[in-house]
């Protein structure tokens, strides 16, 4: 199905509504074949009653696909490259190819320098990224519309004129980066290897889908250019290419573009679609693993069909109905029972193959033996029951709003027809898809699960911790054999790499048009009489609506009794579950029906509650909201569950090294009497302590209209959907005690590093910081973080370009400001090799020395052009549009603080952000936490010249590891606020700011989930 196949290349959905008014779907005729210019294939338009992206496809004499999506609803440009080749390419023994090529096309080329293809697209306002899967790679950029030919002409340069530009230098510094992949998401990441042992279990020795498509760290080190200049030279030819883009652009224009650039380049040899035999297992493959991790895991994998099989809806749906939620068997039979943390069923599917996979986590010292048995129970009592009317509804009309919600962002309309396009050969998939949705029928289900499931063998995995191997389900009884294999002929002979000649000048930057004026959302308000704020915006784009309401207080509401820290994220998935009128599954039954979504998560500062429902049935979603709202269940078994959950949780953060360094940077960069020294979700002596009493109460307390807002974003104006929200007035008001916002505490007098263990961790987990500011939307917070955009807000960053593209430290280092209401810190933080940590912190410091002497006039260029430009991507999809004017309500801004804001960068100086750096960038006032590998990393940090303190996984110092001298505790450094200065930060809410989750630049565009097989 559509969402799944976008899901897997790590896409969003995609979706266009046709207008009544729309034309009728037509194929144009064949334009004449010329060798001169492109030719028209085919023209795609609107159709009344149907869902259709409409688009234009060309073809170019030498092979490149051009199709082109016009969408005028933002002034955004969407651009995508899809070659059609992945990991799935690759042979024995040189693995990872097609990934490692992904990062060399980002190192420069003929015409565009080192590093400048980030710094271009990031200077003209826009977001770019790459990603490599097993059958696919691309490329893509959003930018304002007036970048259009400026993205071409990168694009082209690096498909044409790249091999001059590869050096050995280059080379090795990303192969270093790709290392640091591998150790952040694989081998230093819980369960991060599943995937490997799955793939080398369940498919035949030589079958390309054997390896990950990060490949192995010996076929990375056995590699040499020559290899990687050969893999381009074989796939990346424009035969193998789809160039699509989409948004705020004219067809002929983009046609005539797409020529320019990009005509003249040479096929490369012809590219065949592979297809290989679906894997045949005559037993059931076991197969177990060590690793560092809390909870065992078991998977059972069975062979499927591949990608755009008819058999492919069914084999979804089955997936939903025995592991998709709360309504799903295994939850029923494991989770609710308390078996096991976790358990789900998915049906991943790739162009050679697809994977029907069955999922759970067990609950410590509980072995795998039992989970599997109670799975395969499951699916006979699937067998036995059958499918449901019922099922079926929700399955569809989930899927009918996934698809829905996908229209919003236009890299998601993009995205699909370049995914279409490169595995159907036809970009109009959209329509298909759908009308096998609609299609499938109850017999579907139970012939596909009789045919692929019903007495077939599968892969079943253990994943164990270290030292307990005899919780695995059964004793490994497989090893692969290389019996069968035939190596395949050799692809890399006899190819030669030979330039286009142009009658322009590529070496010359294209000129950008005139930049595209964007408008702010209007937004209306209005104040109910119980005073919740009400704020919300028309948008028609797509047929549905999306609610956010925002309940102020969350985790620091617990200051007022920090022996119930964790309360607020107690109550909040209580809130999740039933009500008084349905029982938890039969809310999820409702909503699913509905194909909406209402969840409720509470955060360091509030607690939301998201809504997405299509328009069509927002009445029954605010029905269902008005439930889970006004009249919780609070169910004793639902509150024991969850709790139990809540508690093996905090006990499992303990085995993540992000988390260790997170909980200790907090403990440090806090005062000691400050909430936020502890996580959201409390500790194990917090939660043990409260009751479900103490729930009952913090939400009679704490849920309340006069402190909250609720925003409106969707196909609805504001007298359609006032009279719908009556339900809301009757919500009573309360007298509220919010923490007051704070300002920031001292500083540490000097620079101290803290360490923590984590035995055999591959890499080690940074950050440097301390606590700063709260928000301030045109104050120094505002232009704190322009100035942290150049040293490490952005990709092309100061601390990220010299970490991980110049010395090959990491996979990706970065800097922010997280002030809210109340003080949030400063924190730069990286996760890097463990031989280079050291080096990594001294480096981190020395970025910020030298940003307080002063940037360049290029460097203050591009901070005004980079975020002066950025706001045509601010406001394109719901959320966008929600989280803004949620952020109006929460800070009381003016209606004209953006241009405010436009106005400081506008006139921002250089001298400007050197006066904001050296108050702000402190090196020699700053907390250093470092977790790692004692033994790699302890000696190195000691010659960094600080005083070095390890720490226990509490934060308790190791008294007999303190070095060169005795250090204070973190405890200490936490009071050394004089008496008055802590006097007064209780006075004033005791508590500044807790930390809000951010994500690097470089990974997948946000609606967008990441891909199974992707290595990113």
């Amino acid at each position: 199905m559509l969402q799944k196949h976008l899901w897997l290349l790590g896409m969003s959905t995609l979706l266009v509504v046709t207008p009544a008014a729309a034309q009728q779907k037509k194929s144009a005729p064949t334009a004449k074949t010329t060798t001169a210019g492109p030719r028209l294939v085919e023209k795609v338009a609107s159709k009344l009653g149907e869902v259709v992206i409409p688009y234009e496809k060309y073809k170019l004499p030498n092979g490149l696909t051009v199709i082109v999506h016009e969408d005028h609803s933002d002034p955004v440009v969407h651009v995508d490259v899809t070659y059609h080749v992945g990991s799935a390419r690759e042979t024995i023994g040189k693995s990872g190819f097609a990934h490692f090529f992904e990062h060399m096309m980002f190192q420069g080329s003929d015409h565009v320098g080192d590093d400048q293809h980030f710094k271009l697209v990031s200077a003209a306002g826009g977001d770019l990224n790459g990603s490599t899967n097993r059958d696919r790679t691309n490329y893509y950029e959003t930018l304002p519309s007036n970048q259009l030919e400026t993205a071409l002409w990168l694009e082209a340069d690096r498909m044409g004129f790249l091999l001059d530009a590869v050096t050995q230098q280059k080379f090795e510094i990303q192969r270093s980066t790709v290392k640091n992949e591998r150790g952040q998401n694989y081998d230093n990441r819980p369960y991060g290897l599943a995937s490997e042992y799955v793939a080398k279990t369940l498919y035949p020795y030589g079958h390309p889908y054997s390896w990950l498509t990060i490949g192995y760290l010996e076929d990375l080190d056995r590699a040499d250019v020559n290899d990687l200049k050969n893999f381009f030279l074989r796939w990346y030819g424009p035969n193998n290419a789809t160039l699509t883009v989409g948004g705020d652009v004219k067809p002929a224009e983009v046609i005539k573009l797409a020529e320019k650039y990009f005509g003249t380049i040479k096929p490369g040899p012809a590219v065949q679609n592979m297809k290989l035999p679906e894997p045949k297992l005559d037993q059931d493959r076991y197969v177990s693993y060590e690793d560092n991790v809390r909870f065992p895991m078991l998977q059972m994998v069975f062979p499927t069909v591949p990608r755009y099989h008819p058999d492919e809806p069914a084999l979804d749906a089955l997936a939903e109905i025995i592991g998709g939620g709360k309504t799903s068997l295994l939850y029923k039979n494991l989770v609710k029972t308390q078996k096991a943390v976790q358990a789900s069923a998915s049906h991943p599917s790739a162009e050679l193959g697809g994977e029907f996979t069955i999922m759970a986590l067990s609950y410590p010292g509980k072995g795998l033996d039992s989970l599997e048995l109670i799975a395969r129970r499951s699916l006979q009592e699937f067998e036995k029951r059958g499918v449901s009317d019922e099922d079926l509804q929700r399955f569809k009309a989930g899927r009918e709003s996934q698809t829905i919600n996908g229209l919003a962002s236009v890299s998601g309309k993009v995205s699909a027809l370049a995914a279409a396009q490169t595995f159907t050969g036809s970009p109009n998939r959209i329509t298909k898809d759908l009308q096998e949705l609609r299609a499938l029928t109850k017999a579907d289900v139970m012939r596909v699960y009789n045919q692929y499931i019903k007495g077939k063998k599968a892969v079943i995995l253990s994943v164990v911790p270290k030292g307990a191997t005899a919780l695995v389900a059964k004793p490994t009884n497989f090893t692969v054999s290389k019996d069968g294999f035939k190596a395949p002929a050799d692809e890399y002979k006899g190819l030669t790499y030979v330039k286009a000649t142009d009658s322009f000048d590529r070496s010359k930057q294209p000129k950008s048009g005139a930049n595209p004026v964007v408008q702010v959302p209007a937004y209306w308000q209005e104040t109910m009489p119980n005073g919740l704020k009400v704020i919300g915006t028309r948008n028609t784009e797509i047929p549905a609506v999306t609610m956010q309401l925002t309940i102020p207080g969350g985790h620091r509401l617990e200051q007022q009794d920090p022996s119930k820290a964790g309360i607020a994220s107690l109550t909040a998935a209580m809130l999740n579950e039933g009500s008084q009128k349905y029982t938890s599954e039969e809310m999820t039954a409702a909503l699913e029906k509905l194909g909406s979504s209402i969840s409720v998560f509470s955060g360091s500062d509030n607690t939301t509650i998201y809504v997405q429902s299509l328009t069509k049935n927002l009445d029954k979603t605010l029905a269902l909201l008005e439930e889970r709202l006004m009249r919780p269940r609070f169910d004793a078994a639902d509150f024991a569950r969850i709790k139990k959950q809540t508690l093996e949780g905090i006990a499992n953060q303990n085995t993540q090294a992000t988390a260790i360094a997170n909980k200790t940077f907090a403990r440090l960069v806090y005062p000691a009497s400050d909430i936020m020294r502890v996580p959201t979700s409390g500790t194990v002596a917090s939660v043990q302590g409260i009751t479900l009493e103490d729930v009952k109460q913090f939400y009679a307390r704490n849920y309340a209209p006069n402190i909250s807002y609720l925003v409106i974003v969707g196909d609805v104006d504001q007298k359609q959907v006032t009279p719908k929200l009556g339900f809301l007035q009757s919500w009573a008001k309360k007298d509220v005690a919010l923490p007051a916002p704070t300002t920031a505490s001292a500083q540490p007098d000097k620079t101290h590093i803290y360490f923590v263990n984590k035995d055999g961790a591959p890499q080690s987990e940074i950050r440097v910081g301390y606590l700063s500011m709260p928000y301030d939307a045109t104050g120094d917070y505002y232009r704190a973080g322009l100035a942290n955009h150049l040293l490490g807000g952005d990709f092309s960053s100061r601390i990220n370009l010299n970490l991980r593209e110049n010395k090959g430290y990491t996979y990706g280092a970065f800097s922010y400001f997280n002030g809210s209401q109340y003080a949030g810190p400063f924190t730069a933080q990286a996760g890097v090799r463990a031989d280079a940590t050291a080096a990594s912190v001294k480096e981190f410091v020395s970025e910020m020395k030298n940003y307080r002497n002063g940037i360049s006039d290029e460097e203050l260029q591009f901070l005004q052009t980079s975020v002066g430009q950025s706001d045509a991507l601010k406001y394109e999809t719901g959320r966008q549009k929600a989280a803004f004017l949620g952020r109006m309500v929460e800070y009381n801004l003016n209606k004209d603080y953006v241009q405010q804001q436009n106005e400081i960068l506008r006139t921002l100086k250089k001298e400007d952000v050197q006066a904001i750096s050296q108050k702000y960038f402190t090196p020699d006032n700053m907390y250093i936490v470092v977790v790692g590998d004692r033994a790699k990393v302890f000696p190195a940090i000691n010659e960094l010249g600080y005083e070095v303190t390890e720490l226990d996984l509490e934060g308790n110092p190791v008294a007999a590891a303190v070095a060169p001298a005795a250090a204070p505790t973190a405890v200490d450094m936490a009071k050394q606020l004089s008496d008055s200065d802590v006097k007064k930060a209780k006075e004033k809410t005791k508590g500044e700011n807790g930390k809000k989750k951010r994500k690097m630049k470089n990974d997948e565009n946000s609606t967008k989930v990441k891909e199974k097989a992707d290595a990113k």
